[in-house]
């Protein structure tokens, strides 16, 4: 499994003495492809906004990929982030991932006093958020009108110097299909997509691709699942398992690790589990 992609959770948890800038580096010197963040800015859990924080990141690392996982859509004007993703990605050097989500929770809506989306609204949303940011990153005066969001003669400059990729947390019929017409990468939570649903799961976005007339070799699929290497696994069941997911058509894994000794956990993933994937 020698291709197999590593992505390490950064969490936007806000704890006294925590430094992220030193968590980042200590990824990218290990050899982590990317880091992630999830997006909750409601809460009474002290948490820093998912865009400044990667933003802050990005500044103080070089290499290593910086991914929102997954930006809820209707917290944030679609036209705006797009906006903001080629302004990130430009002052990276090209390392930005561009992660989308229909939005996970309605009482988060509901408490920052915005508007609660249908499912089907999600969905739409979420489609149209990727279809507007391709446009205003390809076309001037770019007009657009989906079934949520639309743009009016809008331009957008400078435009990327690259393809951004485009990675979306879905789930549902609908929207597994909008992944496959729409996304460049695919990024399920295992507590949501356990592994024996995920081969159906990815038969409806390849389907969903192929119609569209795109390749559904070239999604990208993350699987995000939380590790433990120390207490209900040991490094080389770890390293089987995450193994397994590459058999399941998964060409990344995004690791979730958590407890007080998160750092030791992370270091031991990096020496041990890592090479051991990657041996084959």
């Amino acid at each position: 499994m020698a291709d197999l992609r590593f992505g390490l959770d950064l969490p936007a948890d806000h704890a006294p003495g925590r430094d992220l800038v030193a968590e980042a580096r200590r990824a990218e010197e290990l050899g982590f492809d990317f880091v992630s963040t999830s997006d909750h800015p409601e809460g009474d859990r002290p948490s820093y906004e998912v865009w400044t924080m990667l933003t802050w990141v990005a500044a103080r690392t070089s290499r290593i990929g910086i991914a929102t996982r997954v930006l809820g859509v209707p917290y944030r004007p679609p036209a705006m982030v797009a906006k903001m993703a080629e302004t990130l990605d430009r002052l990276s050097g090209g390392r930005l991932i561009l992660g989308l989500g229909g939005g996970y929770s309605d009482d988060e809506f509901r408490a920052f006093g915005l508007p609660v989306p249908t499912a089907r609204e999600k969905v739409d949303g979420m489609a149209d958020a990727i279809r507007i940011a391709r446009g205003l990153w390809s076309e001037p005066s770019f007009t657009y009108r989906g079934a949520v969001h639309h743009t009016d003669a809008a331009d957008l400059e400078p435009k990327p110097r690259r393809h951004i990729p485009i990675w979306v947390g879905t789930y549902g019929p609908r929207a597994l299909a909008a992944t496959g017409e729409l996304a460049d990468g695919w990024i399920p939570s295992l507590g949501f997509a356990p592994p024996e649903r995920i081969p159906a799961m990815r038969d409806r976005i390849r389907a969903a691709a192929a119609a569209a007339g795109r390749d559904p070799d070239a999604i990208t699929c993350v699987y995000n699942v939380g590790v433990d290497p120390r207490a209900t696994e040991r490094p080389a069941r770890l390293a089987e398992r995450l193994a397994g997911f590459a058999e399941l058509g998964f060409s990344a894994v995004n690791l979730q690790v958590s407890g007080p000794d998160r750092a030791e956990q992370v270091e031991l993933i990096a020496r041990e589990v890592v090479p051991a994937v990657r041996a084959g």
